[in-house]
């Protein structure tokens, strides 16, 4: 079993409460998101294993059992165009569970106009393959388990 936990400090708020619909309708895949903390903080890697894709809003990495775990930075903050994230790894990296990825600030994310909020996605996954998910506004530490992946 894979245990996912949080990239961020904030609360625990499911994916239905994303203001996106991709997200909220798990099209990507089940999970839960992150309403995070309003500062600067660095997002950590949410499972041991490689950066497989990287961006500075968004990042994947696949731990040894082949299990994808996407985090993304906030919602449309690909039209930042990286203004305000600073990449901590490097694609292809080998990461440990905690490890820290991507440096950013959900509150100037928010003073952009768009949602800090944060998916956390099992990519590929069948809702009933996740185990324990908290996305029940709980206050989460980065680090603190997510979910289980069977």
């Amino acid at each position: 079993m894979t245990t996912v936990t949080s990239p961020l400090a904030g609360r625990a708020i499911g994916l239905a409460a994303v203001p996106d619909p991709v997200f909220s309708g798990a099209m990507v895949g089940p999970g839960t998101a992150i309403d995070p903390v309003r500062e600067a903080s660095e997002a950590v890697s949410p499972v041991e294993g490689v950066i497989v894709s990287l961006h500075p809003h968004a990042f994947v990495v696949v731990d040894d059992e082949g299990h994808g775990v996407l985090t993304h930075l906030g919602i449309d903050t690909v039209q930042l165009n990286g203004e305000g994230f600073e990449l901590l790894v490097g694609k292809g990296d080998r990461v440990t569970c905690g490890q820290a990825v991507v440096r950013w600030n959900p509150a100037e994310v928010e003073a952009a106009g768009k949602s800090p909020i944060c998916p956390v996605v099992a990519l590929e996954a069948t809702a009933d393959s996740l185990s324990e998910l908290v996305e029940d506004h709980r206050d989460v530490k980065a680090g603190d388990t997510l979910f289980g992946w069977h």
